[in-house]
């Protein structure tokens, strides 16, 4: 019996419904929800009452200073940001890859990450090459294989959103500094489960949304950025990218030395509330536990559910699967039947590609995945 590492009262929601989806729309624990009612009604509703020009800086600047900790990179390297597509937008427009040069991306990843470089593409004569994410090879593998000399920046996401691949972020670091490319990687699909090494991988970027497995809600992101970018002046100049912010000077350009230069303006401070309980909450589960109890269930759900037939997409000793997102098949049953059948026992998992998609999160246990397993051995 594998249990729960949260408080599984901390989620009302799981009172009728077992949650298997934090991969779409995750979850926020009450001690998080909590922290963002009380900034609302203590802080927020109060304007300048309660929250002078100095505190506000200091609100953007504490979750940085925990955001750090979480990605494991020095303070001045982390961006507060609006949502991980804030930044993904710019950097094509900060990297500027020359003419005839190639792009190597997954054809299946999430559009977020593809699309900024589509873009850039097809205004500046760069092409794209796209690896297939195919559940008989290592996705890392694909992905090098298509890095050349002519590559000027790989731009992936580490965990895959609809089969739950994994990208061998050192490999593929060890394969881009050959060539010198740029490596762009988004965690949204794994930060708050796996362990996020920003300093060890020594990547160009690290991009995470703040909800999902952080536990946080939209309006916010973060992102570990190196030296070397920290170099290039951003596409988009906010009035909060200085490092004195409140020191108006309309008509001059002043950006911080630091990632600060990257938190463009207000944003919801309630959801840097939130987050900020959150990433304590996670960080108090110790270094492993999470990815170890999702590993747990999943051994249990793929082994319950390989009699009926349901397969995953990749076995967990698959070096690119992840233990968190388990992507399942049937040769006979379609997807879609199996999502509804669940969905009708109040059982909610997400869909994505022809295929179903179990999330595991830190508040699951075992009888989540015997409720998963019963409904689909009676469909």
């Amino acid at each position: 019996m594998t249990h729960s590492l949260i408080d599984r009262a901390h989620y009302p929601g799981l009172g009728q419904n077992v949650y298997l989806n934090q991969a779409s729309l995750g979850l926020i624990g009450q001690p998080a929800v909590q922290s963002m009612h009380d900034f609302l009604d203590e802080v927020a509703r109060h304007g300048n009452i309660q929250m002078s020009d100095e505190d506000e800086i200091h609100y953007v600047e504490n979750l940085r200073t925990l955001g750090a900790q979480f990605l494991n990179c020095s303070a001045s390297q982390l961006a507060v940001l609006g949502s991980a597509s804030e930044l993904l937008g710019q950097l094509p427009y900060m990297i500027r890859p020359e003419p005839g040069s190639n792009i190597v991306a997954v054809g299946s990843d999430f559009p977020a990450v593809t699309r900024p470089w589509i873009g850039y593409a097809n205004k500046n004569n760069c092409f794209l090459r796209y690896a297939s994410d195919k559940s008989t090879h290592n996705l890392t593998d694909q992905i090098i294989d298509l890095i050349d000399n002519r590559t000027s920046v790989v731009a992936v996401s580490y965990v895959q959103f609809s089969t739950g691949s994994l990208i061998d972020v050192v490999r593929l670091r060890q394969a881009t500094t050959h060539v010198d490319a740029r490596l762009i990687v988004d965690v949204t699909q794994a930060a708050g489960i796996m362990r996020i090494d920003f300093d060890a991988w020594n990547v160009d970027a690290v991009i995470t949304s703040g909800y999902k497995w952080l536990g946080g809600h939209g309006g916010v992101g973060l992102a570990a950025v190196s030296p070397r970018l920290l170099k290039i002046m951003p596409p988009l100049l906010g009035w909060m990218g200085t490092g004195d912010p409140f020191n108006f000077k309309p008509t001059r350009i002043e950006i911080a030395d630091d990632a600060r230069r990257f938190t463009i303006s207000t944003m919801s401070y309630i959801s840097i509330s939130g987050l900020a309980v959150s990433l304590g909450e996670l960080s108090a589960l110790g270094d492993g536990a999470a990815e170890a109890h999702s590993r747990s269930l999943a051994t249990e759900l793929i082994d319950g559910l390989r009699p009926l037939g349901w397969t995953p997409f990749r076995d967990l000793e698959d070096p690119s699967a992840s233990p968190h997102i388990i992507s399942l098949s049937h040769p006979v049953i379609e997807a879609q039947s199996g999502f509804n059948a669940l969905r009708g026992r109040n059982i909610y998992c997400g869909i994505r590609n022809g295929r179903i998609r179990v999330s595991l999160a830190p508040y699951n246990d075992s009888r989540d995945i015997q409720g998963l397993i019963k409904v689909l051995a009676a469909d």
